[in-house]
């Protein structure tokens, strides 16, 4: 999914870049896609958070079992690359709402100039 994020986020940049004048479809298509990359936000922020609560629980038991440290160490390092991808995610579907504002004012524009 982030290649694909990635890519797309490319295509509408370069759309913007060179001027494209975006349609309404253009945009409701963009507005569907953004939802499906808020949707998966969402999923990995729980995931991230269940992965945070389950370290915290196994240092605790490390206090009285010295071996949950092998497990506490293993979750830490999950944590750090869920982490490093929601933030991905977070950053990618933030920017998204950037290029849908440019998109609307192409798009306002298109009309603007078919109206005069």
């Amino acid at each position: 999914m982030k290649e694909y994020m990635k890519e797309y986020i490319k295509e509408i940049d370069d759309k913007i870049n060179d001027h494209h004048k975006f349609s309404n479809e253009e945009i409701e298509d963009f507005l569907f896609k953004m939802n499906l990359f808020q949707k998966e936000r969402v999923i990995h922020l729980v995931i991230t958070l269940s992965y945070v609560f389950f370290t915290i629980l196994f240092l605790f038991l490390t206090k009285y079992i010295f071996m949950m440290f092998i497990v506490f160490f293993i979750l830490l390092v999950f944590d750090g690359f869920y982490v490093y991808h929601y933030f991905f995610l977070e950053n990618s579907v933030q920017y998204m709402y950037k290029q849908y504002d440019k998109m609307k004012n192409s798009s306002i524009i298109k009309k603007n100039r078919k109206e005069g």
